[in-house]
């Protein structure tokens, strides 16, 4: 019998759906830090990494990865521990061992670096890598997600952004976010994302894509363990290192790509976040976009990824 936590027992059909625009995308599992993480890869060229956040897995960066690999990239989408095609194991959801499994990646990948791309969660594991790992970022960007010690005075200091992310607080109960996020075949996941859109809310087949993979056995926990660790470690030793450790700055330049009409992370939470980033820092603000920026409207995400990563002297 075949361990659920392996990436090889996860349905095909789910974790690696169909393209519909043709792109040529390969899927391969590769080997770091202590677990294997299923990877999907479109074209040749300097290494993007694409990093999903909730409660998605890489499909979400579908779009981009054509839109990189047209432009001269090797673009490479992740699935995070515990999600997609990644094994899921017992521990390790804590961000410093989520950004090493990033850098991990990179580096079995065969690459000196990569311009690392985050959104959500996935763009607070980045800009732990990019703090951690300096020498393996190149450049990072950044969507819908503050410098994680932004994020932390966020949500102890501003009263509207602890409700906006009540879902966060709502994950620190045992079991019962698990149950509600597998209920009805994922019918919550379809319901945040649409909540947390904005006006062009994605597909409705990609809403149910990511509600049937989620419901793939042990993704739900997995999903929330790293937002318990983050609020459950705000007083204890090793969360105190960690938001100490991530007062060194980033020194590559910096992209940070937000919605206006961001629901779930406050752009005033978001902005500020350059004053941690000492190299060329731009900040986009997309109007009319919610959380999801790549996929509400992915051209113009894809136009200003692009654009910035070929950009030789990104301005500050």
């Amino acid at each position: 019998m075949t361990d659920p936590a392996t990436p090889s027992a996860q349905p095909t059909s789910v974790v690696r759906p169909e393209y519909a625009d043709g792109t040529k995308v390969t899927h391969r599992e590769v080997a770091a830090n202590g677990a294997r993480f299923h990877i999907a890869e479109a074209g040749d060229g300097p290494l993007v990494m694409l990093v999903h956040g909730f409660p998605q897995f890489w499909w979400t960066w579908r779009h981009q990865l054509g839109a990189l690999a047209d432009a001269g990239f090797r673009a490479v989408a992740m699935d995070l521990r515990g999600v997609g095609g990644s094994d899921r194991t017992p521990r390790g959801y804590d961000p410093a061992n989520l950004a090493l499994d990033i850098t991990g990646v990179i580096r079995s990948l065969g690459e000196p670096d990569a311009a690392l791309v985050g959104h959500d969660l996935g763009g607070y594991l980045a800009w732990t890598a990019a703090v951690m790992r300096p020498k393996l970022v190149r450049r990072l960007a950044v969507a819908s997600m503050p410098h994680p010690r932004r994020w932390r005075s966020a949500m102890l200091a501003d009263v509207r952004q602890s409700a906006a992310s009540s879902h966060i607080w709502g994950f620190q109960r045992p079991w019962i976010p698990e149950r509600q996020l597998t209920a009805d075949d994922g019918e919550l996941v379809g319901r945040l994302i649409r909540e947390w859109s904005g006006p062009q809310p994605p597909e409705d087949e990609a809403l149910e894509t990511y509600r049937r993979a989620m419901c793939i056995p042990s993704t739900a926990h997995c999903s929330v363990e790293p937002y318990r660790w983050l609020v459950r470690s705000m007083a204890r030793p090793d969360g105190i290192q960690f938001y100490r450790r991530m007062k060194r700055p980033v020194r590559v330049p910096t992209l940070h790509l937000h919605g206006s009409l961001d629901p779930v992370m406050r752009t005033r939470s978001a902005a500020g976040s350059g004053e941690y980033v000492e190299a060329p820092y731009r900040w986009r603000l997309f109007d009319g976009l919610g959380h999801f920026p790549h996929e509400e409207d992915p051209v113009a995400f894809s136009t200003e990824l692009v654009n910035w990563l070929k950009d030789p002297e990104p301005d500050r």
